[in-house]
């Protein structure tokens, strides 16, 4: 394929509810969306999933537009290229911005499997019809408003339940969580709410049978994460101290966790999210993915990158009327009893739907 067109848009999507971590709350999506056009004709998508401060990673829809400008485009237009996994050396000259390097990836990605006539998920190497869907539940105003979340989240036929946890809305959440739902998977996402000082109040959380305990300690971190799950019987769960398959193995190698979330974006795209999950296969760790509040490109990357044979956790890839009013795509992501179908269609399996992404659309650069 050679890339002859790319055009990316600033989008902006009010959420069906405001979302809340331990490090903020928020009410709008906002993100960048790449359409890319080969010599033949053929249209592919990437969405950057970064959000608009950096809270979660350094990168923002800012900083991911400049390089995606100066530095990543430059280097994939009007260039020849046969499969998208050469886009890691041609990358390879720029230091980390993988939310970045990732939107370009998903697109051509998408290309790519449209050429071959396969659906996204066979191009990777997916295997299954339908993939388990768990859900993210951000931090309620009260205890009696977590719970009322949590149950209709149960009803709604969600596989797991994720609820995100800080110091003060931790042991006591997940002790009236479990006494209200004690036969629900339940796992806690503390976005590095916590340090090694807090390893008492952690090892309360052990009696609780939780499925695994997300990112409690530093962003960077997988020495002190060792010393922890050494303590601990709940395994814990890498997010953002993984950011390639370098530091999968050597997150594997100490014995810094149990479990490693995928997300597309935190890592660099799909071709390094694969390379992630066969190295977890191979030595035991199953994997999931985990979201990044995705419209719906994004979230058919991650449906296809869920038919991986590892992904044996029920992921955050929830429906789209979850988050949103109105989706980008076309059908929109449903979920029926707990499961998602993998669109056998060739490439995502999913239209853009043009009309909603211009209703969305703050501002547009075509580049030639």
């Amino acid at each position: 394929m050679k890339v002859t067109d790319i055009t990316i848009r600033h989008l902006k999507m009010r959420l069906k509810h405001p979302f809340t971590t331990s490090f903020g709350s928020f009410e709008d999506k906002e993100f960048l969306l790449l359409q890319a056009t080969d010599e033949s004709g053929t249209i592919g998508f990437g969405e950057c999933v970064a959000f608009d401060t950096p809270w979660y990673t350094e990168e923002t829809v800012t900083t991911c537009w400049h390089m995606l400008e100066d530095f990543l485009i430059p280097l994939v237009l009007h260039k020849q290229i046969s499969h998208p996994d050469e886009l890691s050396e041609l990358f390879k000259p720029i230091r980390k911005n993988n939310m970045a390097k990732s939107t370009i990836d998903g697109a051509l990605w998408d290309i790519y499997a449209q050429q071959t006539n396969q659906s996204l998920a066979q191009a990777l190497g997916g295997n299954k019809e339908k993939i388990e869907v768990g859900i993210s539940i951000g931090i309620q105003e009260t205890m009696e408003k977590q719970i009322a979340v949590v149950d209709q989240a149960i009803k709604n036929g969600y596989k797991r339940i994720k609820v995100k946890i800080k110091p003060g809305w931790d042991v006591d959440l997940i002790h009236n969580l479990k006494k209200h739902f004690p036969n629900v998977p339940l796992m806690a996402d503390a976005n590095s709410a916590y340090t090694l000082k807090d390893i008492e109040l952690l090892k309360k959380l052990d009696e609780y049978n939780l499925m695994m305990i997300e990112q409690p300690l530093a962003t960077d971190d997988i020495i002190d994460h060792a010393k922890l799950q050494k303590q601990m019987k709940t395994p814990l769960c890498l997010d953002e101290s993984i950011t390639s398959v370098e530091d999968a193995r050597k997150a594997i190698e100490l014995g810094s966790c149990g479990v490693i979330n995928l997300k597309i974006g935190r890592v660099g795209g799909l071709t390094e999210a694969k390379k992630i999950h066969d190295l977890c296969e191979e030595n035991g760790i199953p994997v999931w993915c985990g979201g990044m509040l995705e419209a719906g490109i994004g979230r058919a990357h991650n449906i296809a990158l869920t038919s991986l044979s590892n992904f044996v956790l029920p992921g955050d890839t929830a429906g789209s009327s979850h988050y949103w009013e109105e989706d980008i795509i076309s059908p929109e992501v449903i979920v029926h009893d707990g499961y998602i179908t993998v669109p056998s269609g060739i490439g995502i399996g999913f239209t853009p739907n043009d009309k909603a992404i211009n209703k969305f659309t703050l501002s547009t650069k075509h580049y030639q």
